[in-house]
């Protein structure tokens, strides 16, 4: 789509929508979202506020009435609004306002909320991005699955500060840790391994963001021990890097383990069967993003990695 298709469905219905459950709003924030859609002349904007036992409620609603649905709040948030826009086709930003912020910093780099939505708004462009499905979950960025993503229970009570929930989470974690997937990369490569880390070509270095298929890597323990990295790009490097390590290209991949399979869908916890299908999906969402630099425009999201 054009910068004028963009424009276009950016003076029809916009709907943001602020999780007061995200550590980046606040009093202020509301105030300040609408001065910079008033700035960017789209003073129409509808802006609500929601705490998190209502967000999926309203980020339905919104879905529903709107053309573009601007959203400010976690991974979890963040990530049910890029399912949601996928399925009806409205076009989204997606704001950081968590702690990973996995998909925002993907598409825009690491910057703050105002600045994304002021250059989104000053020269915007559709972006077609794609990802992986799970069931019925889907990821944008990455995926990990087994035992070692257990270990994001203990890391989550020690940043809150309950130390006793920690210990009691890490010794689950310990319990479950010498526990393998076995899978199948469809492409005839099968084995075990501690833990996949299925990475989108949104953030993959070695792929196109366009790219038509997953980068999968099968880690072993030593590796998997570094899983809890993955907002930062250079740690695909390292696992490229270290023998030990199984990649593949696939479109599909077949999972399965002794008890439930636990993951992290871009930064958030989720609990699987004993056994899963992992599919690559070309077209997940389309999201609002600056015009590249190419094209005159303000900074926007890498388009190609080198490996």
């Amino acid at each position: 789509m054009t910068e004028q298709a963009a424009r276009t469905a950016l003076a029809g219905r916009i709907h943001a929508v602020l999780n007061t459950g995200s550590g980046s709003v606040n009093a202020a924030s509301p105030a300040k979202m609408t001065q910079i859609f008033t700035d960017a002349g789209l003073p129409h904007a509808e802006i609500v506020v929601a705490a998190p036992k209502d967000i999926e409620a309203v980020l339905a609603k919104a879905m529903q009435e709107a053309d573009v649905v601007v959203v400010l709040g976690g991974d979890g948030t963040i990530r049910t609004a890029a399912h949601g826009c996928g399925a009806c086709g409205k076009l989204l930003v997606p704001l950081p306002g968590g702690t990973m912020n996995m998909l925002p910093h993907a598409l825009y780099g690491a910057k703050t909320w105002p600045k994304v939505l002021a250059q989104v708004l000053a020269r915007p462009r559709v972006q077609v991005v794609s990802g992986g499905r799970i069931g019925k979950e889907s990821f944008y960025c990455a995926a990990i699955l087994g035992s070692p993503s257990l270990w994001a229970d203990a890391r989550e009570a020690v940043r809150h500060g309950h130390l006793i929930e920690a210990v009691k989470r890490s010794a689950v974690a310990l319990e479950h840790s010498g526990e393998p997937l076995a899978y199948d990369f469809g492409n005839g490569e099968t084995g075990e391994a501690q833990a996949l880390a299925v990475i989108c070509p949104l953030v993959s270095r070695a792929m196109v963001a366009d790219a038509p298929s997953l980068e999968v890597a099968a880690l072993e323990p030593a590796t998997a021990s570094g899983v809890f990295s993955l907002a930062y790009h250079a740690v695909f490097d390292d696992w490229r890097r270290d023998p030990s390590v199984s990649l593949a290209r696939v479109k599909a991949i077949e999972v399965s383990a002794e008890g439930r399979l636990p993951a992290i869908l871009d930064g958030e916890k989720v609990r699987l069967g004993r056994s899963a299908r992992v599919v690559f999906r070309p077209m997940a969402f389309r999201a609002l993003v600056p015009q590249r630099r190419g094209a005159g425009a303000l900074a926007g999201p890498r388009t190609s990695r080198a490996g």
